[in-house]
């Protein structure tokens, strides 16, 4: 067994009261274990699924299918011809709370899109009448344009900007606004992934200032009555519970709604809603998600792809269109 280190056992102590559960959170991060893939299906699933399945969770939509381990799923020639996604476990979850948006909504926008696993979810979800993945480096961008392809996305758009570009060019015109935040990363060490680094209180710390900026720019983008998503990867409070309390102390107008298929995983750190999976749930490496809502009134704006030039574009989006 692998000595815990220090940083990792002050970070439980962060995060749990209990011993028993610090040491079984502790225990399953150095266990670096292979989690179970999951497929998004795009279109109708095969009578006979090519595919070995676990059981289902009572909060797993039907469209998704959470494999036995030993199931490569990317190798499939069904992969390459666009009929499913492949996710983690907790991003499947994490994205489940896009479910509280009512379906069909006018504007869905990711705001850091890439590989662009989120945005394909919500527009398997809600089926928007545009959606606009943004990924601030550029690099990324021929992934995201790359798996919107494969798999059928449309109507749809791709652009690479900071975001306070994008808040500054649109204004308050998205029915949800996804923040799948960049982090300290500290579930990747679940997964087997040396970022020791994530444990440090400088790097917990930018990674918290970040996630700010991003968030308020965020928060401009939002139409009254829309949502704002907000997701990350880590374990850290001051990542999570610590930003949502930040967004709600700051922007008066949100608040923390209730998603009612994920209340048994409330987080404990938290008086609002918001909702964790942890490694030692078995299910995946971890995952955190907050679907707040812009309640204070205000005057949408239209959302006019023409503002900006798109690094791609499919479909045929009236991207002119007034929100309503």
């Amino acid at each position: 067994m692998k000595e815990t280190p220090p940083k990792l056992l002050r970070l439980a102590a962060s995060l749990f009261e209990d011993e028993a559960t610090r040491g079984a959170f502790a225990e399953t991060v150095l266990k670096c274990q292979p989690y179970r893939p999951a497929l998004i299906w795009l279109r109708d699933r095969p009578e006979e699924t090519p595919f070995r399945i676990e059981e289902p969770q009572s909060w797993q939509p039907d469209f998704v299918d959470r494999l036995c381990r030993d199931q490569r799923p990317g190798q499939h020639s069904l992969h390459d011809e666009g009929a499913y996604y492949c996710m983690t476990f907790s991003s499947v979850f994490e994205a489940c709370a896009f479910r509280v948006v009512p379906r069909n909504p006018g504007l869905v926008l990711d705001l850091c899109a890439a590989p662009g696993g989120k945005s394909v979810m919500a527009w398997r979800l809600l089926q928007p009448r545009m959606l606009l993945a943004n990924e601030v480096i550029r690099k990324r961008t021929a992934q995201l344009v790359s798996n919107f392809k494969r798999c059928g996305i449309m109507p749809a758009a791709v652009t690479s900007m900071d975001t306070s570009t994008v808040a500054e060019r649109f204004g308050p015109s998205a029915d949800l606004v996804i923040v799948d935040a960049p982090c300290s990363g500290q579930s990747m060490i679940a997964k087997g992934k040396q970022v020791s680094a994530a444990f440090h209180s400088h790097v917990i710390n930018h990674n918290r200032n970040r996630q700010r900026r991003i968030l308020g720019n965020a928060a401009r983008l939002v139409k009254p009555g829309g949502w704002l998503a907000y997701i990350t990867c880590t374990y850290a409070e001051k990542e999570n519970e610590g930003n949502v309390r930040w967004m709600l102390k700051t922007f008066s107008g949100f608040t923390a709604e209730t998603v009612p298929e994920l209340e048994v995983y409330q987080s404990h750190l938290a008086d609002f809603s918001c909702y964790r999976m942890w490694p030692q749930d078995g299910l995946g490496a971890g995952g955190f998600v907050a679907m707040l809502r812009r309640n204070d009134p205000g005057e949408a704006a239209p959302f006019d792809l023409g503002r900006v030039d798109a690094l791609w574009r499919s479909g045929g989006g009236d991207f002119g269109h007034e929100q309503d």
